[in-house]
């Protein structure tokens, strides 16, 4: 290994990895140790092996307050959804894995498909800083956003308030649509949550190395390997940069 590469993502001997726990598709357990387990996980410490360093890894509830710490020497890599407001201060690699965001409506709705939700009146439920909540924030233009604190404060909100669609990753849907009966999820989907590892923008020689190492980790079957390990549905490969 190039030393200056170790030097900048594991200055301290050891490689801090940012994991978003609330993205259940990609931290599916903990260890009898209480360290997180799943895709992201897997991938850090593939990314420590490579690098001949242990792994620590440094749990955040939401991907926001990950993001938040990028550059104050909390983590050395984070594993959170690539977003450019993220990557104003991040270093993303491309995506090694995406998950289809769309929405579900409630019984009875005149909404079909995904192009009729950003309509003046119409109110959306989302969970605030988000990866797909971002995007949302970016590109609708009518509708209204209703923000919530967590996955399930948003749907909580979404049945209380009768608001006319739920944002979401489609896998958590599945499990939300069988809680309201007659409720539709609708085809297709607004975005994809682009899943990639990142690291301070100042670390331009590790950002590098890190896309290679990505783009490695998709080609070799590893990404595969680890969401066929996890038992992940709803989870892809991403395709090559």
């Amino acid at each position: 290994m190039n030393p200056d590469i170790v030097a900048q993502l594991a200055p301290h001997g050891v490689l801090r990895a940012g994991i978003n726990l609330s993205n259940f598709l990609l931290v599916t357990g903990r260890s009898a140790a209480g360290n997180p387990e799943g895709v992201a996980p897997g991938m850090a410490r593939a990314i420590a092996d490579r690098l001949g360093v242990p792994v620590r890894y440094v749990p955040f509830p939401k991907p926001g307050e990950l993001a938040d710490q990028a550059g104050r020497d909390v983590w050395d890599i984070g594993l959170i959804g690539a977003e450019p407001t993220r990557a104003e201060t991040i270093a993303f690699t491309a995506a090694y894995a995406e998950i289809e965001a769309t929405y579900l409506v409630p019984p009875g709705s005149p909404l079909t498909a995904i192009a009729e939700v950003d309509r003046p009146g119409m109110r959306i439920a989302v969970t605030a800083r988000s990866a797909y909540g971002l995007w949302l924030e970016r590109n609708i233009r009518h509708a209204i956003l209703v923000q919530s604190a967590s996955l399930d404060s948003a749907f909580e909100q979404f049945v209380a308030e009768k608001l006319d669609a739920l944002a979401g990753l489609r896998p958590r849907l599945l499990s939300d649509v069988a809680k309201l009966p007659g409720a539709t999820i609708l085809p297709g989907q607004f975005t994809a949550v682009q899943q990639a590892v990142g690291t301070a923008r100042a670390n331009t020689a590790a950002a590098a190395w890190l896309h290679d190492f990505v783009e490695d980790a998709k080609a070799s079957g590893l990404v595969a390997r680890l969401i066929a390990q996890h038992k992940v549905n709803g989870l892809s490969v991403a395709p090559p940069a």
